[in-house]
């Protein structure tokens, strides 16, 4: 990660942070580091669901997501594999209304 850091403010239960605190005393770490790691095994975890993946690529598809939102969620690879897509599938739309 680099040190170009954005402060997020959110509210938990008393119980989740109390956990997060313990955890992080146990390791010798702080409350923001253990978040920041529970985010980011989350959000890869997450992405890597193939049903998500496809609501990721239909709100992409539906022009509701930027392609950097896109590839910041699915990872540089993927975000380009579903931009090609997108394209071929504007084309075959645009042939389609064309032979109508």
């Amino acid at each position: 990660m680099g040190s170009d850091k954005k402060r997020v403010q959110f509210r938990a239960p008393h119980r989740l942070i109390d956990r997060t605190d313990a955890l992080a005393a146990v390791l010798g770490e702080d409350r923001t580091d253990i978040l920041v790691t529970a985010l980011r095994e989350y959000l890869q975890e997450t992405t890597h669901d193939d049903a998500l993946t496809q609501e990721i690529a239909a709100v992409y598809y539906n022009e509701e997501l930027s392609f950097a939102q896109l590839k910041a969620l699915v990872g540089a690879e993927e975000a380009a594999n579903l931009r090609v897509l997108k394209q071929q599938l504007d084309e075959d739309f645009i042939d389609e209304v064309a032979d109508a």
